[in-house]
């Protein structure tokens, strides 16, 4: 990004957090390639998987609620056959249908239980094929870490334009059916002027029994899930695979 348009600190802190994990690509491309059409990519950020999927050759639909990502993301999948929409997971309506939908990291788990999933789980039926697969990823673990725990992970750090950007977890903390992310975002100009602030993101406990539950509800059926193995830097996943 150095030598670009004056970075927009959204799109850097998505990128930075989450533009590097890559553990799960092998997998979305094993389902690209059993698809045939366009595939819908729920939560799709800045265009991690869209843009990888797109390269190999996939018709990509991405949706994000965040405008700003979105925008990233069409600049960058100039000349790729990607479609990229602005819309709440909960609630959307893109008028059409896919043989795949894919719902990568743990975006259905920043939807605020079971009501909000439920809302999703009923636009993602309402946009699958007959025979369509919706396959949602869920983190393994959410377990708190503290001074009398294992040590956090090692800050993400990049510099653009002479700008230090660094984003590093301090805290997993339990609030009962929710787990809080607590990261400290710090910024480092040229001339050594810091700028602290500290984000939190709140992901709802899941697993894939409790999933496949609810979306036996909007006519979905199970099928066996698939794993995304942890690495040293990055929980695994369980990705539970549903069909319409």
């Amino acid at each position: 990004m150095a030598g670009s348009a004056t970075p927009v600190p959204a799109v850097v802190w998505h990128d930075l957090e989450c533009g590097s994990y890559g553990d799960d690509l092998r997998l979305w491309r094993d389902l690209a390639a059993d698809c045939r059409g366009p595939l819908l990519d729920v939560g799709a950020g800045t265009g991690r998987v869209t843009l990888d999927l797109a390269r190999l050759g996939h018709p990509v639909v991405a949706l994000d609620s965040d405008p700003v990502l979105i925008a990233a993301l069409r600049d960058r999948a100039a000349g790729l056959d990607v479609e990229a929409a602005v819309g709440d997971a909960r609630a959307f309506d893109l008028g059409r249908r896919f043989a795949l939908v894919i719902v990568p990291m743990q975006t259905v788990q920043l939807l605020g239980g079971p009501q909000g999933r439920a809302g999703f789980l009923r636009c993602a039926r309402a946009h699958l094929e007959p025979g369509g697969v919706l396959a949602v990823a869920l983190a393994d673990a959410l377990d708190a870490f503290d001074e009398d725990h294992d040590q956090p992970p090692m800050p993400d750090i990049q510099e653009i334009d002479g700008i230090i950007w660094s984003s590093r977890p301090v805290a997993v903390r339990d609030e009962g059916d929710r787990a809080a992310i607590h990261r400290i975002r710090e910024t480092v100009d040229a001339d050594g002027t810091r700028a602290t602030a500290e984000d939190v993101v709140r992901l709802d406990r899941l697993d894939a029994g409790r999933l496949t539950a609810e979306a036996r509800a909007h006519g979905l059926r199970a099928e066996p899930t698939r794993r995304i193995p942890a690495s040293e830097e990055y929980v695994g996943s369980t990705v539970v695979m549903l069909r319409a």
